[in-house]
């Protein structure tokens, strides 16, 4: 027999549901956390949440996330590398962020190419990277796509987009993980790390 909730808490429930990775059960631990545990911490929540909603844009430039029109990685000193790195996703430019020492500028792609569920170049902005390549002040296009399909197919176009403009295309190495053991890594990416080897 289904569960009968009252009418908001059964809202609660449904509004967490929406975040990536929770089903039913945790979004009914969740709610039943946040009502009998943590009101306090539920309403910082929802003043976070609405402040996010209400304050956070997305760059024009780059469309990662900004506050107030003001992109932290659109300065002048990272325009001044004359590199852009191409991610999929705000994740994406995180992780590069945080682990890479990489200082150049960013473009957030918000996805791939994918023809099938109809996401072309105009959906992921591409027009306004070919407006970038075009002023002359890029130098570098870094390609930081996912090596999957769509990943591969989005990262050959955009070289193609970068060739055709003279700016120079690199992509992100993909292989064989530090520590990962040769027995256990999948032929793909075996195969990947053998022709992308590099001198010693």
């Amino acid at each position: 027999m289904a569960v009968t909730y009252a009418a908001r808490l059964a809202r609660l429930i449904e509004a967490l549901r929406r975040l990536p990775g929770v089903g039913p059960k945790t979004a009914q631990r969740m709610a039943f956390h946040l009502l009998d545990r943590d009101r306090e911490g539920a309403q910082r929540l929802v003043a976070a949440l609405g402040e996010a909603l209400a304050g956070i844009g997305r760059c024009p430039e780059c469309r990662m996330y900004c506050e107030d029109g003001r992109c932290l990685y659109c300065t002048e000193a990272r325009t001044a590398t004359g590199q852009v790195c191409v991610v999929e996703s705000p994740a994406d430019l995180v992780a590069i962020e945080n682990a890479a020492g990489y200082r150049g500028r960013y473009f957030v792609l918000l996805g791939r190419l994918s023809p099938l569920d109809g996401v072309g170049p105009a959906e992921l902005g591409l027009d306004v990277l070919q407006r970038q390549l075009e002023g002359g002040g890029v130098r570098e296009l870094i390609i930081a796509t996912n090596p999957t399909v769509e990943g591969e197919a989005t990262a050959y176009y955009l070289a193609e987009l970068a060739r055709a403009r003279g700016v120079k295309v690199t992509r992100i190495a993909h292989g064989v993980p530090l520590g990962g053991e040769l027995e256990y890594v999948d032929g793909g990416t075996l195969a990947r790390a053998l022709s992308g080897r590099q001198p010693l």
